[in-house]
């Protein structure tokens, strides 16, 4: 699942690479230093950006995932200054970082000098994060990459930026166990909130924000959400009702012990360098595309 924030792209969260972890050494802060000094203003593996019928960005999972305009157009900016230098999916790391940055969050330095897949199925987006994921799925498809619980929580904290689907969460609201109850998780006050946002018989496809409270801006609002049962996505609820994922969410949303937001901006920004740098490829592994939404033939 992805969210879009304006016109910047925040596709990341959400697209976990398939397969075994793989951390490549060949990372480094400042690879385009020399080749490409501009890069990173003008401004994983990219497959979720290639377009088909059968990739990866047509897969259910994948349906809330905006943004990619903005990638084509620092693509495109990038082979004016430097021609088949930087990476598509150096470029989506990059503007990942900005995307939370541009919305009052913290920024991070991203280790670059990935290329491009160049394959990518609608199937193997099987493996990614669901709205509909339990805690302990959720856990294992995290533990699949090498990620912890606590990254966990700390990468779905991205959700305070963003919007997902109306399709996404209104079963908890209207038919939860089939008998047409909602989702007791739900305060009741967000729960009325929610029914005149989504109506039972309406567009699908509306966009809600993940964080009512600060949609735009990125903070620890969102895990204050959860406490008071005021999350979105039954995933991120789940959160609070696991002990081992509760005390992040607990650490986050108190004042005291996260510290005003400081510890959070912290280790979100590590837990995102330690995510991006999973089964990256890198030098004849892979390519550097001319256009970001096709392999080159």
């Amino acid at each position: 699942m992805g969210v879009y924030l304006g016109n910047y792209c925040y596709v990341m969260i959400i697209v976990l690479v398939l397969g075994k972890e793989v951390r490549s050494q060949s990372l480094k802060n400042g690879y385009y230093s020399s080749s490409c000094p501009r890069a990173e203003s003008i401004g994983c593996d990219g497959s979720v950006l290639i377009k088909g019928k059968s990739a990866e960005q047509a897969a259910l999972a994948n349906g809330g995932l905006r943004g990619f305009e903005v990638i084509d157009d620092a693509k495109a900016q990038l082979e004016l200054e430097c021609p088949g230098v930087v990476s598509c999916a150096d470029i989506l790391a990059l503007a990942a970082r900005d995307a939370v940055d541009l919305s009052s969050g913290p920024s991070w330095r991203v280790p670059t000098g990935r290329k491009d897949g160049r394959i990518s199925f609608a199937s193997e987006a099987s493996n990614l994060p669901s709205p509909f994921d339990s805690v302990a799925v959720q856990k294992q498809k995290f533990e699949a990459k090498g990620l912890d619980a606590h990254d966990l929580v700390t990468l779905l904290g991205a959700h305070t930026i963003g919007q997902t689907d109306c399709l996404f969460f209104r079963y908890r609201l209207y038919n939860y166990t089939v008998t047409g109850n909602s989702d007791p998780t739900i305060s009741p006050s967000f729960l009325t909130q929610l029914k005149t946002l989504c109506p039972p018989n309406g567009d699908p496809s509306k966009r809600v924000a993940l964080d009512i409270g600060s949609p735009s801006k990125f903070d620890v609002s969102f895990f204050k959400n959860l406490r008071d049962g005021n999350g979105i996505l039954e995933s991120d609820q789940r959160l609070w009702s696991d002990s081992e994922t509760n005390d992040v969410v607990r650490k986050y949303a108190s004042t005291i012990r996260g510290l005003l937001g400081l510890r959070f901006d912290k280790e979100f920004g590590q837990a995102m360098v330690k995510m991006s740098s999973i089964e990256v490829k890198t030098d004849v592994d892979g390519e550097v595309r001319k256009v970001c939404s096709k392999i080159n033939y």
